[in-house]
């Protein structure tokens, strides 16, 4: 997994992943995420996993919060340093199932779908446990992933268009059997008639799938919203924000 993924967030993706004011980089998608991480961390320390080039840890330290990342990719890393040095934002270079980060955390958080680049269940359930590693008594674990659409894939099918729009279509191919998907991801030229194409492959995770990782690392469901807004979480929502917490014996009863 670790080559795969390094090939993938290579100093070419690492050039193109920041879209400042835009995409994923939008104040209306950036500023949610931050506002709730920030009231999750309660006072504490944060540890981003896959951390990427510091779209949430940049901002949420600004917020005051002491923010750690781990990350595998060596050029995601040097575009992060690019706006905050290592005194500021300390990274740990690793695989997020396995790498440990120095301290204690109140809060340690992955977003973006990240976890599906785990392409097994035993990394992924590594990948909690490792979280439940890094957090003293009554730590939380937040965990942003979307809803794997296969009510839109008819027998037989497999492929679904999720996206599109001009100069951009995205699809995602679908392995049922290993509950693998890979995204494609299509830009095309000014001129309309050239393209790039991006794929990534992912393992996709049902919610109650990852409420029984969450169960095995120790953790359990504090809350599960639609979104970072706290909208109501339903059957027909894409995706969730899943808030996992530690017992913590100085509260119980």
């Amino acid at each position: 997994m670790d080559q795969d993924q390094q090939q993938i967030w290579d100093a070419d993706a690492a050039g193109r992943y920041d879209t400042p004011g835009t995409g994923m980089f939008a104040p209306e998608v950036l500023g949610p995420t931050v506002d709730r991480l920030a009231e999750l961390a309660s006072g504490g320390r944060a540890l981003e996993f896959a951390i990427g080039t510091g779209r949430v840890a940049v901002p949420l330290a600004a917020r005051g919060v002491p923010v750690t990342g781990v990350e595998l990719s060596r050029p995601m890393i040097g575009q992060l340093r690019t706006k905050a040095d290592e005194s500021a934002i300390p990274v740990v270079v690793g695989d997020m199932a396995t790498a440990r980060a120095p301290g204690e955390y109140t809060l340690v958080y992955l977003v973006y779908n990240t976890i599906s680049n785990l392409l097994t269940q035993a990394e992924q359930v590594a990948c909690f446990r490792n979280a439940a590693r890094h957090l003293g008594p009554g730590g939380r674990f937040v965990v942003e992933l979307w809803v794997p659409e296969l009510r839109r894939l008819p027998p037989g099918q497999e492929a679904t268009v999720w996206r599109a729009e001009p100069g951009y279509i995205g699809l995602d191919t679908y392995d049922v059997l290993h509950q693998h998907v890979v995204s494609h991801h299509f830009r095309f030229d000014d001129s309309g008639r050239r393209a790039r194409l991006d794929r990534s492959p992912h393992r996709y995770v049902w919610p109650a799938e990852l409420d029984l990782m969450a169960q095995l690392a120790g953790f359990g469901l504090e809350s599960r919203h639609a979104d970072w807004d706290g909208s109501e979480f339903t059957a027909e929502s894409p995706s969730h924000v899943s808030v996992y917490r530690l017992p913590d014996p100085a509260t119980a009863e």
